[in-house]
């Protein structure tokens, strides 16, 4: 609990914890992700994440007996720092359900340069970028951006997917086939170079 302003309030991580018992695993993962993503200062106002997947843990730690704390650990387990949405979380999740490899998250084309255009998904090794481009994506100035940012990304030699919220009504299957077949290309692609690089 926190005193604020003369009122005792719930701090975000025992909201989070209480919720266990209510929201289905997904939803509490999602929830997870928001309380420990980086923000970006210029446009939210703070510094640093509400919380940390280690002060969650303490939390859940706390209260072994409380109801929904056995889910409560299980979407500690699932939640990643870089998640900026609800819905980048879900397409993760039904990446790991489809058991495709983890992707890295706000995955940068050029490490180190906060200048660089990224991806909200992608596998570094295999050149893909993943996009998933919310209702906000729509304006024309964010258009503009998008399409900057995936010609960048393509013109490096990545394979660019673009996911949004139609491909929700099918629980990402039609991405998560998409995925999977840059993936199985990618590593074709590679298997195909290491044989001309052997003189096969």
């Amino acid at each position: 609990m926190e005193f604020v302003e003369g009122i005792w309030i719930s701090t975000r991580a025992r909201t989070w914890l209480d919720m266990s018992r209510l929201l289905p695993l997904a939803d509490l993962v999602a929830m997870a992700d928001q309380l420990v993503r980086l923000p970006r200062p210029e446009l939210e106002g703070r510094e640093g994440a509400y919380s940390t997947i280690e002060e969650l843990r303490d939390m859940v730690a706390r209260h072994p007996n409380l109801q929904g704390v056995v889910r409560a650990r299980q979407a500690l387990d699932l939640a990643r720092v870089g998640s900026d949405s609800a819905p980048e979380t879900f397409l993760r999740l039904a990446m790991f359900d489809a058991g495709l490899p983890e992707p890295e998250l706000q995955l940068a084309l050029y490490p180190g340069d906060p200048r660089s255009p990224s991806a909200d998904l992608g596998f570094r090794q295999r050149r893909i970028a993943i996009q998933y481009d919310g209702g906000h994506h729509l304006m024309e100035a964010q258009r503009l951006s998008d399409r900057r940012r995936d010609k960048a990304f393509e013109a490096a030699g990545w394979t660019v997917i673009i996911v949004d919220k139609a491909d929700q009504k099918d629980s990402f299957a039609a991405a998560i086939r998409k995925i999977r077949r840059a993936v199985k290309n990618s590593v074709a692609d590679a298997t195909v170079a290491s044989g001309f690089a052997n003189g096969d």
